[in-house]
């Protein structure tokens, strides 16, 4: 009964086995990128791969045969060479920087939320004189100047927390704002959505 049963568990994980081997190789192809993607570039045909990947129920990649639909998209954030391409990791429209300047700010922490940035995000560029000079040429009972923008790129924080914000803004409004951030006396506030 004994060696009945063991032969009955071994047919039982060959067939396991077996079942495992067919489904690894059920592959589907389907789109990751053959290059990096900045956040708010343009999906070209040239940036992009197949590859053969095993369905999975967690993961949602675009499949290749809906390659037309990703082409003329724009990248919702940094993109490395390699990843797969999903229906959230591009979107429609032009990028959110055209017509407008992009200017960079060097935002330390305390300079901007900590919840994270994202891309596309509005935000308020508030003027925050660092001097008692510039200050008080401001006034103190006017409110602090501020610039409405969109975020169109993010850098990885440095080793003192700092980041890199490339902001689009009306081209009469850059002027301003780049002396702010050369003077580190720009804070960026996330706009509440709707």
């Amino acid at each position: 009964m004994v060696v009945g049963a063991g032969l009955a568990l071994a047919a039982v994980g060959a067939l396991v086995a077996v079942w495992q081997v067919d489904e690894a190789g059920n592959r589907v192809p389907v789109i990751a990128l053959a290059q990096d993607l900045k956040a708010g570039q343009t999906v070209k045909k040239s940036d992009l791969a197949v590859a053969q990947i095993a369905p999975d129920a967690a993961l949602a990649p675009v499949p290749v045969s809906r390659s037309g639909d990703i082409v003329g998209k724009t990248a919702a954030a940094d993109l490395p060479k390699g990843s797969l391409v999903t229906d959230a990791s591009v979107h429609e429209g032009a990028p959110v920087a055209k017509g407008r300047d992009t200017v960079g700010i060097l935002a330390k922490p305390g300079q901007l939320p900590a919840q994270r940035l994202r891309t596309g995000d509005a935000v308020a560029l508030v003027h925050t004189p660092q001097d008692n000079a510039e200050a008080a040429k401001a006034g103190t009972q006017k409110a602090p100047d501020s610039i409405s923008a969109v975020v169109v790129g993010l850098s990885s924080p440095d080793a003192n927390g700092a980041v890199v914000v490339d902001v689009a803004v009306a081209g009469t409004d850059s002027p301003s704002l780049a002396t702010w951030a050369a003077r580190g006396a720009v804070t960026i506030v996330l706009k509440a959505a709707g």
